[in-house]
């Protein structure tokens, strides 16, 4: 460390997780110094002009704030990875569509890659901190990669999830209901927790920092999102059961979230939800159980899956029917694209099935959304649901 830093904090992947996350932590560490890096130079490029590459209510601001301050963005990746003491790996961890528990499982390919360069290229122990969402024990993995390094150097590995919603995450980052930090329990892996805990508690309560083992941090993210995901196709369920039997499903959403033990947030009936982060870590949650025998478990968070994917399916089928069963040759126009609102972000969004569905049906679709690139919304048209065949 330099007199100039208390800290210097490199972040490996400059998207949705990475780029908010460590403008918050610069906008209230004044003396820590943040770097988000990145191999391509399109985005760092965008993290370094007026027009960032995500969109996201307050970010620019905070960006703005900091940037050349003591936040940078930078594809130097090796320097940046040589000056750190906390290193945190926020890179994707799709589904996995090929090979060993494809559908379900999560590849860590990015996570491993990330680990091996910190190995090659440092020439002191690091701090390195997984934010990215991962299966339980891949810090282990993680772990033995650094472990591996020819130099004798020591790592400590921590578990940090992000608990973010896209479209609130600059407040979330402000105020968040809790940071949760996962480490070995050892002497270093405690006095590495409480190095992470120290950055964070520059603004949150320590009361809101909540320290475990790493297995359950890791564990912990892909809970979270799967009881949040469960309310959202629970009350889907009852929206159909709603339409067919003549009651009001906001109606029943009112009375029910009027509970103090249910509450009324993700209660609202839709398409369906979407996102990078729901289906993702459910699927991943359902290979653990099957992984480890738990046949029952996998059934039962598989049947959050079943449904969303039925209330997508619901929705267009009941939009072709109301428009006397057949769309073909009309012009239908879908107004939002993104999978919620005050986001740009396309992956997994319901409208696109909603769209392939409609397309299959022969109608001309045109779609607008303010905050979604046409060319993100066609990539995710042709990743998700093969869409660039002569037949769309």
């Amino acid at each position: 460390m330099s007199s100039e830093w208390d800290l210097k904090i490199c972040c490996m992947g400059a998207g949705y997780v990475g780029g908010p996350t460590m403008a918050v932590i610069a906008a209230k560490c004044p003396k820590i110094r943040v770097c988000v890096v990145d191999l391509s130079q399109k985005q760092i490029d965008a993290w370094n002009s007026p027009n960032l590459p995500i969109y996201e209510p307050g970010l620019p601001a905070v960006v703005e704030e900091c940037r050349g301050r003591n936040l940078f963005f930078s594809t130097d990746i090796d320097a940046e990875i040589k000056e750190a003491d906390i290193i945190f790996i926020s890179v994707n961890t799709p589904t996995k569509t090929m090979g060993i528990g494809a559908g379900r499982a999560a590849n860590v390919k990015n996570c491993e890659l990330c680990a091996r360069k910190i190995a090659e290229v440092s020439e002191s122990g690091k701090i390195v901190v997984e934010k990215s969402t991962v299966p339980v024990r891949t810090a282990q993995a993680v772990r033995r990669v650094l472990d591996c390094n020819d130099k004798g150097l020591k790592f400590q590995v921590l578990s940090n999830p992000e608990f973010l919603a896209e479209g609130t995450a600059i407040t979330d980052l402000f105020n968040p209901d809790r940071v949760l930090i996962g480490g070995v329990q050892s002497p270093e892996g405690l006095a590495a927790a409480e190095t992470l805990a120290s950055v964070y508690a520059n603004w949150v309560p320590r009361e809101q920092i909540l320290t475990t083992n790493l297995w359950s941090s890791e564990l912990s993210k892909l809970v979270a999102n799967a009881f949040l995901a469960q309310r959202v196709s629970s009350i889907n369920s009852i929206s159909a059961l709603c339409e067919a039997t003549g009651a009001d499903v906001s109606e029943i959403t009112r009375a029910v979230g009027m509970d103090d033990r249910i509450g009324k947030r993700f209660l609202n009936s839709s398409i369906g939800f979407g996102g990078s982060c729901f289906q993702k870590d459910i699927l991943n949650l359902v290979y653990l159980c099957e992984t480890y025998g738990l046949k029952e478990c996998a059934e039962y968070w598989n049947q959050v899956i079943l449904m969303n994917n039925y209330q997508k399916k619901r929705f267009s089928e009941k939009m072709v029917h109301t428009m006397f069963n057949t769309v073909t040759g009309k012009k239908i126009a879908i107004l939002g694209f993104a999978f919620k609102k005050d986001t740009g972000d396309v992956r997994e969004t319901p409208s696109l099935f909603v769209v392939r569905d409609l397309v299959l049906e022969q109608a001309k679709i045109h779609v607008y959304d303010p905050q979604v690139r046409r060319e993100d919304m066609w990539l995710e048209m042709d990743y998700t649901c093969n869409m660039s065949g002569p037949l769309y």
